[in-house]
């Protein structure tokens, strides 16, 4: 009897026009927006005020769009599930392959769990909200989340444990609107009047890009290439961006170093890929360097250790990384004059904008002792800020709109503020992943990355040969 008078004093609702405050911390928040892309989220239904009823829900959820459930339990997990089909009470079993499972606990990064495909992503009836028809919320109109197992083909694969720590009692259940952001600075203003930064969308920039590449000399004469070092988490496009330059300069979309969107890295090589400006055309200028990607686990992914011994020249094309064992350095060395060739002259951090804010204490301590190391040899470093279409609607139905998005804005600024790089130096960028042919805006946003790149390893080998040449004195 204590049960049941406990449950109706929590799911009856409310009395009073009492305003819907959102639980939702700031930081939560935007974590949630980064596993949906730029959108924004209004409130729609709380549990607390309206009531744990299956009809109180409907009354406040139904054709509304997509929406996002957020729940909270006492041990501090924050989950839910993400549906872009309305409720509608249709008694239909519902497709949505967009449909997604999250959860939020303490400081580790968000838990994204995505639908199986060809199953079923909710029963759009009725009763109380579900997902996959094996986990309820607010169950039997209880604050209690229920997880049912009913069929042998399970919608989303998840460990109870992990999504919601085991914890069935709800101490809360909100229910969100999910609307795409405005992301003009201005809506009043064109695009035209107010980017935050200025580039030419023009043919005749990316001709004249293209030959400022191609007649490109290091400012050392001992230098006949420079080399730019690609670091980033996995999937973050590093292979991609080798393809997409290697794409301009052959005339045609090409797909000479594997990429993809594999849980671990594709690049288990230290690879170097020089870009031939046409098919028999002469090697450019400049040589990229791919390494294998950072990863959080220790004993995976790229070695700290390593990078140290990539950056000094020492790890050859081709050299199988093994993340238990650091490259073991040649004996002999090489001389200055040799090393000086083969050492990087510049390096490129590679994020994905849709994963800024998911990035891990555990990889951000991994940039930082890159960076600390970097800095004390001097070697220049920027970002680029890959996949700002998947990011930002705006810049996905135009790519010109990319410094007129405040969201892209904001990004850049969480990117530099994360990574200790100057907001100068973090550039956003689309790579070529779908594409069958070329696109002018995308080459002028690649092009414009090289060229920034190739002035500072200017920048590097200035500095060199003025210590040289003090040296010498």
């Amino acid at each position: 009897m204590r049960k049941a008078k406990m449950y109706s004093a929590v799911g009856a609702p409310r009395t009073g026009n009492a305003p819907l405050t959102s639980k939702l911390t700031e930081e939560v928040r935007k974590q949630l927006c980064d596993l949906l892309g730029n959108l924004e989220l209004s409130l729609l239904y709380k549990a607390s005020v309206h009531g744990y009823q299956a009809s109180a829900f409907h009354q406040q959820c139904d054709n509304q769009g997509p929406t996002l459930l957020v729940a909270y339990n006492r041990s501090g997990y924050i989950f839910g599930g993400y549906t872009s089909v309305d409720y509608a009470q249709s008694g239909q079993q519902i497709i949505d392959d967009q449909a997604f499972l999250f959860s939020v606990h303490g400081d580790k990064s968000p838990l994204c769990i995505k639908i199986n495909s060809g199953c079923y992503a909710r029963s759009d009836d009725a009763g109380v909200p579900n997902f996959g028809q094996q986990l309820y919320f607010c169950y039997n109109n209880h604050p209690v989340v229920k997880n049912i197992l009913k069929f042998k083909s399970r919608a989303f694969n998840f460990n109870p444990d992990t999504l919601y720590g085991n914890d069935t009692w709800l101490s809360e259940c909100e229910v969100y609107k999910v609307e795409q952001r405005s992301t003009l600075l201005d809506p009043q203003v064109s695009a035209e009047e107010k980017p935050w930064r200025n580039i030419l969308w023009t043919a005749e920039q990316r001709a004249q890009l293209m030959e400022m590449i191609r007649n490109y000399k290091p400012i050392m004469k001992s230098v006949s290439q420079v080399r730019i070092l690609m670091i980033g988490p996995v999937g973050a496009g590093k292979s991609s961006f080798f393809n997409s330059i290697n794409s301009i300069f052959m005339g045609r979309v090409t797909r000479k170093a594997m990429s993809g969107s594999a849980g671990t890295s594709l690049t288990t090589q230290f690879r170097t890929y020089p870009v031939k400006d046409g098919r028999e055309g002469k090697p450019l200028p400049f040589v990229l360097c791919d390494t294998m990607g950072l990863e959080e686990q220790s004993g995976a992914g790229l070695d700290i250790e390593d990078i140290s011994s990539i950056i000094q020249g020492h790890v050859p094309d081709h050299y199988k990384f093994n993340p238990m064992v650091p490259f073991q350095l040649p004996v002999p060395v090489m001389s200055r004059l040799e090393s000086l060739q083969q050492e990087i002259h510049c390096v490129v951090y590679v994020i994905d904008a849709t994963k800024i804010s998911l990035i891990s204490d555990k990889i951000e301590e991994k940039f930082a002792s890159i960076r600390r190391n970097l800095n004390s040899l001097g070697i220049p470093q920027m970002v680029l800020m890959t996949k700002v279409d998947e990011a930002c609607p705006l810049v996905e139905k135009d790519l010109q709109n990319i410094y007129v998005s405040s969201y892209i804005k904001s990004k850049v600024q969480e990117v530099s503020s994360r990574l200790g790089v100057p907001v100068s130096c973090v550039l956003p960028v689309k790579n070529y992943s779908q594409e069958l042919e070329l696109e002018l805006n995308c080459d002028v946003l690649l092009l414009s990355a090289v060229q920034q790149m190739l002035n500072f390893a200017d920048d590097y080998l200035d500095d060199v040969g003025q210590v040289e040449y003090d040296d010498f004195l």
